[in-house]
């Protein structure tokens, strides 16, 4: 078996920004000391004159950002998942979705992957954050081919955009003819008859390691990829609800707030099924090696697969 090519998502983020500046000269992009790890150091060098490095300052980021957006300019505010969530939710909430500006946030080092940067910095609520404000579109990608997808996406939209990246190089599944990125558009990856898997983010790839191990073990498991939390799609997960009988969310994210918890709202008002989800149960992180903080979290194929072959049987 060819071995698999593994890309961090934040990669992604910065090769497209460098494409869509060449193609449009009102994107700017900010960044809050962290060029190098946000990856937006490749549109820094591309085009100094419009990147701002506002320094560990993230609250005066979304400031400037909202205010560069009201003159006509498309910012793209960059920051830790962590900072740009948790330390400027407030200027996030009333300075750029209030007025429904034109601004993209660009949160790279979410979730557990963070690592060795411990739980401080592992930002497992981010998600729920977002969500909770109203107008807010949130676009977690599951590999490189769909991150570089997302930030054009969010480009194109007007008003504010979260983007959710990660550190840990992850498999590169959708890099295969016919990909198609829509906002607000799910992806059937595989069908299935006995069991939907919902995964976002880095657990897509553990949720189709999952579906093949589930296969030989005579239980077929649709797997749907939700890289666009809000607004969600709420027809596919639907569908497929009604057709497997039963659902199980995962994200590298704290089961509360986050897809899980919108899957759940989705279902209980459409099509109430059994719902189990993976992802982060109600504690904070830990510092340790990614792929070692995966597996003990249960976020990894191995993992996924135990716990939806319980919930079946």
């Amino acid at each position: 078996m060819p071995e698999v090519k593994k890309i961090a998502t934040r990669e992604g983020y910065g090769e497209m920004l460098v494409e869509l500046g060449k193609e449009h000269d009102n994107l700017v992009v900010l960044d809050a000391d962290l060029a190098a790890a946000t990856k937006t150091s490749m549109f820094q060098k591309e085009f100094p004159e419009r990147h701002i490095d506002c320094g560990i300052a993230e609250c005066n980021m979304m400031g400037i950002a909202a205010g560069l957006a009201a003159t006509g300019k498309v910012p793209f505010a960059s920051s830790f998942a962590m900072f740009a969530t948790g330390r400027a939710f407030e200027q996030v909430r009333n300075s750029i979705a209030y007025p429904h500006l034109n601004v993209k946030i660009g949160a790279s080092h979410a979730g557990i992957s963070v690592g060795e940067d411990g739980a401080s910095h592992q930002c497992n609520e981010d998600i729920a954050l977002m969500r909770i404000i109203p107008g807010m579109t949130i676009i977690n990608p599951s590999d490189y081919i769909e991150a570089k997808a997302a930030v054009r996406a969010a480009y194109e939209i007007d008003g504010p955009v979260y983007l959710r990246f990660g550190r840990l190089a992850v498999p590169v599944i959708n890099d295969k003819p016919g990909y198609k990125f829509e906002l607000g558009k799910g992806i059937i990856l595989k069908e299935g008859t006995d069991v939907t898997i919902v995964a976002t983010g880095l657990c897509v790839a553990s949720a189709l390691e999952a579906a093949e191990k589930l296969e030989a073990d005579g239980i077929s498991a649709e797997v749907i990829n939700i890289h666009t939390i809000k607004p969600l799609d709420t027809e596919i997960i639907v569908n497929s609800a009604k057709k497997t009988g039963k659902v199980v969310t995962a994200e590298e994210h704290t089961v509360v707030g986050g897809l899980g918890s919108a899957v759940c709202d989705c279902l209980c008002e459409h099509a109430p099924v059994p719902v189990c989800k993976i992802g982060i149960y109600d504690v904070f992180g830990e510092s340790g090696p990614a792929l070692g903080l995966l597996v003990k979290y249960g976020l990894d194929g191995q993992g996924v697969y135990e716990k939806v072959k319980s919930f079946v049987k």
